[in-house]
């Protein structure tokens, strides 16, 4: 992990640009090189290695497999994620309710778009037919072999105000304001959901990474974005985002790199 001072840099990545994997239960987008799919020059950003788009059918997921030594952050979009881990955790998670796992000196989790229906006590329905939409994102601890852990929590308060809300964050500075936290001391995600014409100014930092999940919005000197579309900065920011269709954003800013 580095902290250079990189020349400055707005890439703009666009939706058809990422790489697929389509199975029968599964649609799934990388940002960056995932499982089969490797390219050398696009391994990270910043501190972020993962940001899959993922749409999963339901009664259908992720059976258990193991991580190691990753924060993984989890945002859903539509629809509910079933969590279970080998450490005992379980959680429903759905739009507004962020979500970390430190995997640490290792863990076992499934995720699954099983029939589960939330209002009360979650209640298995039969019928259920709705698929899951959530993006997945992982970065580096600062220190390997920590204990594994697991956190959720419901944040969706914060984000009708349509300003820029830190989901998640291992930074200092971010002390009582971060809903989870992540173990970099570097790192933090930032999420907003705007109405059309609402804006948010994007943090300062040696990197960022911009992700338009759903709708489209305009960013400053760089022009529209579409849902899928993502904004890889360096050695800037401050940029405003304007919603031009309701849309939801995710930022990572990030004060290091991988060296």
């Amino acid at each position: 992990m580095t902290a250079a001072t990189p020349a400055p840099q707005v890439d703009v990545r666009r939706a058809g640009e990422r790489f697929a994997t389509r199975l029968g239960w599964l649609d799934s987008k990388h940002s960056f090189s995932f499982s089969r799919h490797h390219d050398p020059a696009n391994t990270h950003h910043g501190l972020l290695l993962v940001n899959n788009d993922d749409i999963v059918n339901p009664g259908t997921g992720f059976e258990t497999h193991p991580h190691r030594d990753m924060e993984i952050v989890t945002w859903v979009l539509q629809g509910s994620l079933v969590h279970q881990d080998s450490e005992g955790h379980t959680g429903v998670i759905y739009p507004g309710l962020a979500q970390r796992m430190s995997a640490g000196t290792g863990i076992l989790h499934s995720e699954k778009n099983d029939s589960w229906r939330l209002g009360g006590p979650a209640q298995i329905d039969p019928a259920h037919t709705d698929p899951v939409h959530f993006v997945q994102m992982w970065v580096v601890p600062d220190e390997g072999g920590i204990t594994p852990g697991y956190e959720q929590l419901e944040i969706d308060h914060e984000l009708l105000s349509g300003g820029l809300v830190t989901v998640a964050s291992g930074m200092p500075g971010h002390d009582g304001a971060a809903a989870i936290r992540i173990k970099n001391r570097y790192a933090a995600l930032h999420a907003a959901r705007l109405q059309p014409g609402q804006s948010v100014r994007l943090p300062e930092a040696p990197f960022l990474h911009l992700f338009v999940p759903r709708g489209s919005v305009t960013l400053e000197e760089a022009g529209p974005l579409a849902a899928g579309d993502a904004v890889r900065f360096t050695a800037t920011g401050g940029q405003q985002v304007t919603a031009t269709e309701p849309a939801e954003i995710l930022v990572w800013e990030m004060h290091a790199t991988l060296g």
